[in-house]
């Protein structure tokens, strides 16, 4: 046996030796092998591929060799998307609500478990009703016919009278041994339930349950994050590439970091070439100027601030820059919108109802408005459908024109 054999026995021993153990690695081990070597990919096994190379949860041993030979491998970012603290329906003051149910989408925690309801309080939540211009006819919502939205969040509960006649696909990108598992997107924390409902929730086939805002629109319920709320970039990157491939005419991200995945800004630059509407979370990090997370501060994005039902801005809702960069053109770091964020009714993972606050659920009723006026007709329905909305918005703080906190405002019918 020539030393060229020997080496590649040894670096064989090191890599599968412990190749079994990378499989069902779950903290702080996925790296991107900046690599397209067939060898390294045979050796760590694949989860997704990029241009610049592909992922692998890789074991300490694995890593070493990797470094040993050359090979750059860099950690893939975590992004975190939580709502930690959720109260009763009967419960508390606005005050109190803004204090105990705004979300914190820095770090994980473990999730609580929100007091529920059977029935919704309102059918018609506020923030529904002030989308809608607070028309006292309007008694049930409509529109998004033939749109697909994909959600890229914790899952959804698939059985929920009010989303199971919406949900039209269901993968999970979370699965430690198979990269994407088509048909399950079971939701153990709540949150993505809850957007999807603030959506399309079609008060389920009795016509009790809770109204979104577009409930005749189509769900693709990708599980991008775990029960905990933690999400690995390179799942949410893959799922915004398959929901573009798939059809998805908008994609919702009630999720944020502080700083910027190049793994999600890529797919979202590949989505939007292919005239895909991408609705980002501004993040709960205010009041300060710039503190928007991303990808809501990729311009490629349309980053959604919150309000309470008095319309003012939330303290925790991040803020832009508008003010510091050019009027009237969406730049890095703006926020573009605001909508209902504080005390908001919608879906859960138990079949039931629950209050939530955070940009997560603003982020939705402007999905869903999005749904409603999509401009399917268009030579580009993204950016038709992006500019209405900009066209439908009213100024929440003087004087008119973009602020750090709202940028153009809230738009509503």
């Amino acid at each position: 046996m020539n030393i060229k054999k020997i080496a590649y026995f040894l670096i064989f021993s090191l890599v599968f030796g412990f190749s079994s153990v990378a499989q069902g690695a779950t903290d702080d081990t996925r790296y991107l092998v900046k690599s397209n070597s067939g060898f390294w990919k045979k050796s760590f096994g694949v989860r997704h591929e990029f241009k610049d190379g592909f992922t692998s949860d890789l074991t300490e041993w694995q890593l070493r060799v990797v470094k040993v030979f050359g090979v750059d491998a860099v950690p893939v970012q975590k992004i975190f998307i939580l709502a930690e603290n959720a109260d009763s329906i009967s419960a508390v003051s606005n005050d109190q609500e803004k204090d105990k149910n705004s979300e914190t989408e820095a770090k994980p925690s473990k999730p609580t478990t929100p007091q529920t309801r059977l029935l919704p309080s309102d059918q018609l939540p506020w923030g529904i009703e002030a989308i809608y211009g607070n028309n006292p006819l309007v008694s049930i919502t409509s529109g998004g016919k033939d749109v697909n939205i994909a959600v890229l969040d914790t899952g959804v509960f698939a059985d929920h009278t009010d989303l199971k006649r919406r949900i039209s696909q269901c993968k999970d990108f979370t699965a430690a041994k198979q990269p994407v598992v088509d048909g399950k997107c079971e939701d153990k924390n709540g949150h993505g339930t809850h957007v999807s409902g603030i959506i399309l929730a079609d008060g389920g086939s009795d016509n009790k349950g809770i109204y979104g805002v577009a409930p005749e629109s189509n769900l693709f319920s990708y599980k991008v994050c775990g029960a905990n709320g933690s999400c690995w970039s390179d799942d949410i990157a893959t799922a915004i590439k398959t929901a573009a491939d798939q059809g998805a005419n908008i994609i919702n991200l009630s999720l944020g970091s502080d700083t910027e995945s190049s793994l999600i800004k890529d797919s979202i630059s590949y989505a939007v070439s292919k005239n895909v509407l991408i609705i980002a979370a501004a993040g709960n990090d205010g009041p300060d100027a710039g503190s928007i997370d991303y990808p809501g501060a990729n311009p490629d994005a349309v980053a959604v601030g919150a309000f309470d039902i008095n319309f003012d801005i939330a303290d925790w809702s991040s803020r832009g820059v508008n003010s510091t960069t050019t009027a009237n053109v969406i730049e890095q770091g703006d926020i573009e919108f605001a909508a209902p964020g504080v005390i908001v009714e919608s879906t859960w993972k138990d079949g039931g109802y629950v209050i939530l606050s955070g940009t997560s659920m603003a982020t939705p009723h402007i999905t869903g408005l999005a749904a409603k006026l999509w401009q399917k007709d268009a030579e580009d329905p993204d950016s038709a459908t992006r500019n209405l909305l900009k066209t439908f918005s009213g100024d929440l703080i003087p004087p008119v024109g973009e602020d750090d906190n709202s940028g153009y405002g809230f738009p509503h019918l």
